[in-house]
């Protein structure tokens, strides 16, 4: 295929090629009918599997599998390793199996706010290298990027005078759509997260709430339309001054 390999043109489809390569195989897509026809057949059908089965991975993992997976006892659980086990039960069809799969026809199953925002926390905390994907140093491009995707004016709070430093934040996938993560760390390394969600007024979650999920310690509310969860494996009256501090500033 003058240079153009398989791989180059599933690599391309997915995605996943190169910058400096895509030219070529754009350039070589352009002379092919037949070929820019498969891949074309190709992306659809990702698009088609990410459609039928990205709902699944945001159904709740019980969060001591998650422990389990993330101590240092044994290799260091990574988000895409889930997203990637997830993705493969789902197209495998095996419903039902540990954390509660459907089928694509099934509808999205509700994952209460303190639950979503304890996961998540347990998930990315534990990451020395990449635990945000958007550094402190670059807050002003992070908030932007989050309150776009999100829709909504979002705040980064200020938790200096708590001992706590803004180390940065990423975007997360929910059940109810687009979710932004901030993360903080202090000087012992305890890291707490602030996630943010789209959020109906639910009467078991509309006021300022706590909960205890499997030893994380989350605080919650719901403010024009959004939930906020502050989660942290702190003391809970630490948590406590955190969330107020979240909250005065977020919800004045």
């Amino acid at each position: 295929m003058n240079g153009i390999s398989e791989d180059d043109l599933h690599a391309y489809a997915d995605g996943q090629l190169p910058t400096e390569r895509r030219a070529e195989v754009e350039a070589w897509l352009a002379a092919n009918p037949e070929g820019a026809a498969r891949v074309n057949a190709w992306a659809a059908q990702n698009r088609a599997l990410h459609e039928a089965f990205d709902s699944v991975l945001n159904e709740p993992l019980p969060l001591e599998l998650v422990r389990a997976a993330s101590t240092k006892r044994i290799r260091p659980i990574r988000a895409w390793q889930v997203a990637a086990a997830v993705f493969v039960m789902a197209g495998a069809g095996l419903v039902g199996y540990g954390i509660g799969l459907h089928n694509a026809s099934s509808p999205v199953q509700y994952v209460t706010l303190p639950h979503a925002a304890a996961l998540a926390h347990v998930v990315y905390t534990p990451e020395e290298r990449h635990p945000v994907e958007v550094e402190a140093q670059h807050s002003d491009h992070l908030i932007a990027w989050l309150s776009k995707r999100l829709g909504h004016e979002l705040h980064a709070p200020d938790f200096q005078g708590l001992g706590f430093q803004l180390l940065g934040g990423r975007l997360l996938s929910g059940t109810t759509g687009p979710v932004a993560q901030f993360m903080y760390e202090d000087g012992n390394n305890r890291r707490v997260t602030l996630y943010v969600r789209h959020d109906a007024q639910k009467a078991s979650e509309t006021s300022f709430r706590h909960a205890h999920e499997d030893g994380v310690e989350v605080f919650y509310w719901i403010d024009r339309g959004l939930g906020y969860a502050l989660s942290g494996e702190i003391s809970k009256s630490e948590m406590g001054q955190l969330a107020d501090a979240a909250y005065r500033q977020i919800s004045p």
